[in-house]
């Protein structure tokens, strides 16, 4: 999670707006989840990942179970 939070923390606000839009949910959501350590859901991290273009990895917002989440990762 901590890759989420230096992200959002590189972006201007209206880029984090943006960037929350693209995912799908809001900036204070995002925000939430990071103060309370929230697992986000397995959509969600997908949608994280490709809006970030990779700068936060599927792998790194679950670290102890994305291989059963996304097994298909282990080949890459």
């Amino acid at each position: 999670m901590e890759e989420l939070r230096m992200y959002l923390n590189s972006l201007s606000l209206e880029e984090q707006r943006e960037f929350a839009t693209k995912c799908g949910t809001s900036i204070g959501y995002l925000r939430k989840a990071l103060s309370r350590n929230h697992e986000l859901g397995a959509a969600l991290c997908v949608l994280i990942e490709k809006a970030s273009n990779g700068s936060v990895t599927r792998k790194n917002l679950h670290p102890s179970d994305w291989v059963s989440i996304w097994p298909e990762l282990m080949a890459a």
